[in-house]
């Protein structure tokens, strides 16, 4: 499994599995909106022992999250990045993460009345000001102005934060850490899982060592070994207690032996391969599960082993299809896939729009499964505008 510097590598399985979890991950954000539907699609409650598929969603994205770690770092460093160059970007890209988890949050929680803007118009604000900080501008776009719209979004977002309101009076708050949201959180699990393949990629072992510790330490906390070290619980904690960072690394351990076999030239057995390494983690997923039971929210062992070998068995086939037959069959929503950021926050403003103008959809569209066909058209919507905006220039890259 060692591996050696090599030119770039991309596969467009890894691309389309990321496309088809951003439509998945739009498309649950959605059921909100409806009534009526089958209870396995949405998110189960915290003390439940099971999940729908909203709760495969997130840890879905997490794993893929780490899948693409490897490929990128050969990239950059296949352009002359040096390590601590690769450091600088990863710390850059988790900032972005966080900044943009934390405001989104606190937009969750806002007192419209005490901030003197709505929740909608506070993501509206919040995501543009992303946008215009992020996104990766065509050369045609003059430096000055690059920089003088950066520095103003900055400037709103202070002083977004500086007139952010929560709660109600007399005990009203300002703008802190509820939690550090889905961005936040992946943030954080990107942060932790790229330091630790930057240092230790030449040594898989490790890496494999290192997956371990986080999800031993996601066993730990729930088997309440860990209440007599506050402090490292402290620091677990955005780190869903080991769970996050144990789906990413699982995602970055696949893609090692993917290269590893690639560059062995016997892609022939990475399906039998990629299969058996889901069924392992399902089965030791379902083997947990007595002790703990399955949760996203309490994010369990046995949710963290579950998910991420659903994930590798779906990636087994989307692989297979995309890659080996060369079936260019994800094409309707690529954008989700290379323009994923701007995809998830396009959905922001259109939940900003709709009470601004006053429009609503009958209750038809809003049940069973014409409901769900509505949210299915939404997310490609949501997809399709991204697509749009990016040929115009507007690409968010970090």
């Amino acid at each position: 499994m060692n591996q050696s510097p090599s030119p770039a590598i991309r596969w467009a399985s890894v691309d389309a599995l990321r496309a088809l979890t951003m439509l998945l991950m739009i498309f649950v954000n959605d059921l909100w909106s409806l009534r009526s539907i089958p209870g396995w699609l949405e998110h189960t409650q915290a003390q439940e022992d099971g999940m729908g598929l909203a709760d495969t969603v997130f840890p879905a994205f997490l794993f893929i999250v780490g899948m693409s770690i490897p490929l990128a770092i050969r990239h950059r460093i296949s352009k002359g990045d040096s390590v601590a160059d690769l450091l600088w970007h990863i710390a850059g890209r988790s900032l972005a993460l966080l900044v943009m988890g934390l405001f989104l949050v606190n937009g969750e929680n806002i007192n419209p009345a005490a901030t003197g803007l709505s929740r909608g118009a506070w993501n509206s604000i919040c995501c543009t000001c992303f946008i215009l900080i992020w996104n990766s501008w065509p050369a045609s776009v003059p430096v000055w102005l690059k920089l003088s719209l950066r520095l103003l979004s900055v400037a709103v977002l202070g002083w977004l934060a500086w007139r952010f309101r929560s709660g109600e009076a007399p005990s009203l708050r300002g703008f802190e850490t509820h939690w550090w949201g889905i961005l936040g959180l992946i943030g954080w699990a990107y942060l932790v899982s790229a330091v630790i393949y930057v240092l230790l990629r030449r040594r898989s072992w490790i890496l494999l060592g290192a997956w371990l510790f986080f999800l031993i330490n996601c066993v730990l906390g729930h088997s309440g070994l860990l209440s007599a070290l506050p402090w490292w619980e402290t620091l677990l904690s955005p780190l869903g207690g080991g769970a996050m960072p144990a789906l990413v690394l699982g995602g970055v351990l696949l893609t090692t032996i993917l290269l590893s076999y690639t560059e062995k030239k016997e892609q022939g057995k990475l399906i039998a391969i990629i299969l058996t390494i889901a069924v392992l983690l399902i089965l030791a997923g379902f083997a947990l599960r007595p002790a703990w039971g399955i949760s996203k929210i309490r994010a369990t062992p046995a949710w963290v082993l579950i998910c991420s070998g659903i994930t590798t068995g779906v990636f087994a086939l989307v692989y297979w299809i995309t890659d080996r037959k060369q079936i260019n069959w994800w094409a309707f929503m690529r954008p989700a896939g290379t323009q994923t950021l701007l995809c998830y926050l396009m959905p922001y403003y259109a939940y900003a729009l709709i009470p601004v103008l006053g429009v609503g959809l009958p209750a038809i569209l809003l049940t069973g499964t014409i409901g769900l066909i509505k949210s299915l058209a939404f997310s490609l919507l949501m997809i399709a505008i991204a697509g749009l905006l990016g040929r115009v220039g507007v690409k968010v890259k970090l």
